[in-house]
């Protein structure tokens, strides 16, 4: 590709605005997980339930990307934007003043419900504001947006939570979300394409969710989103209790540090479209999960250097494989494209909620082996469907979003 004219910015609009949602979102939603020894600690609580302040969270957020897909059909992808991250960041500032697990739990799962008003309406906004020319740069800064986020809260809550403790470790990441939140207010420019939907009724609505839930080759992209995000966040919900144990008694800052294997991830994401465009798709997916299994099964060696490779590993077979399903659904679905999206959304996080919780009490109580057979037997199933649901061939042309 050329280089662009004289005065043309390189950077297309919307896309500066939507790093800074991706970034106030995920820094907050996923704060908490590397600092679950430090609250298990605190509030005298098991590392299952410490891991239900994640989990609460990407419950809230499941629950929510619907209501909100349908509400910005009528307010605006921006105004609704707007409304989510501001609202999003009161609930962040009030998390680290909760007073017991109780409260902790009930405000992550409002910060939560809060947050799926970004994930369910970039895409949307991306097609109406940003011209299809600058549409992958756009995106590609709000995916940008979501990896350095979720990596930045992590890594900043890590090092501030082993001198002040977690709240304050919470507190700094919420304060930058904060000042995220307020640059995309800023910097959102005033919508052009968006048309107001009319008030829809039930029947509507459902006739724009069935298609959907009929198709298998949807139902199987959903499958992968549940099983194989389940997985990922299970990994690193649970890594940071073993590693602060005997023999390794790493620190929270040292803990926080893992989360750099993310960056495995950002590289494998864009690479598997390439990929994907002369070997297809499923053949991708299939590979992806098979390398996340790999990394799973190196997890459970003892040397610490053979652990942190079986965690990068785990990390780029997981994001390439989310990257094909993500792009995979929106290409499958022949109508109500956005309500495909976030049904893939609404499985994403369902089971890093499901999931993510309840391998910590295979964890707790029958060690990191036990889960990870547990976890390896949900990227099996997760292939299964895939092998028998998903078409061979398709995929081959256009990439995977």
């Amino acid at each position: 590709m050329g280089r662009p004219p004289a005065g043309q910015h390189r950077v297309p609009p919307g896309a500066a605005p939507l790093a800074c949602a991706g970034v106030a979102t995920f820094a907050q939603l996923y704060s908490l997980q590397g600092l679950l020894p430090l609250v298990s600690r605190d509030l005298g609580v098991t590392a299952a339930q410490a891991s239900l302040t994640v989990s609460m969270a990407t419950i809230g957020l499941a629950v929510a990307v619907l209501p909100w897909s349908f509400a910005a059909d009528h307010w605006g992808r921006i105004r609704t934007m707007g409304f989510a991250v501001i609202l999003a960041t009161v609930f962040g500032l009030l998390v680290p003043a909760a007073p017991n697990f109780e409260i902790l739990l009930l405000l992550r799962a409002l910060e939560g419900a809060a947050l799926g008003g970004i994930p369910a309406l970039a895409i949307a906004y991306l097609t109406e504001e940003v011209s299809r020319s600058n549409a992958a740069a756009a995106a590609g800064a709000y995916v940008a947006g979501t990896t350095l986020g979720g990596l930045f809260g992590r890594l900043l809550a890590g090092p501030v939570a082993d001198l002040a403790g977690w709240r304050i470790g919470t507190l700094a990441v919420s304060l930058c979300a904060a000042a995220a939140a307020v640059a995309f207010l800023l910097l959102a420019p005033k919508p052009r394409g968006f048309v107001p939907s009319p008030r829809e009724g039930f029947g509507s609505v459902l006739g724009k969710l069935l298609p959907q839930l009929r198709s298998t080759s949807l139902l199987a992209l959903y499958a992968q989103a549940f099983l194989l995000m389940g997985s990922f966040v299970s990994v690193y919900n649970y890594l940071g209790f073993r590693l602060e144990a005997p023999p390794y008694l790493f620190p929270a800052s040292a803990v926080a540090l893992l989360f750099l294997a993310y960056l495995a991830g950002t590289v494998s994401s864009r690479m598997v479209a390439g990929v994907a465009a002369r070997w297809g798709r499923r053949a991708v997916l299939l590979v992806s999960a098979g390398v996340m299994a790999a990394g799973l099964a190196m997890t459970l060696a003892a040397p610490i250097p053979v652990i942190l490779v079986g965690l990068v590993l785990f990390t780029a077979g997981f994001f390439g494989a989310h990257s094909i399903a993500s792009g995979w659904t929106g290409a499958l679905a022949l109508m109500g494209r956005a309500q495909a999206s976030s049904l893939y959304n609404l499985s994403y996080y369902a089971g890093s909620s499901v999931v993510g919780w309840s391998a910590g009490l295979v964890f707790q109580q029958f060690g990191w082996t036990a889960m990870a057979g547990a976890l390896a037997v949900l990227i099996a199933l997760a292939v299964v469907a895939a092998v028998t649901l998903l078409p061979r061939s398709a995929g081959r042309a256009g990439g995977t979003r």
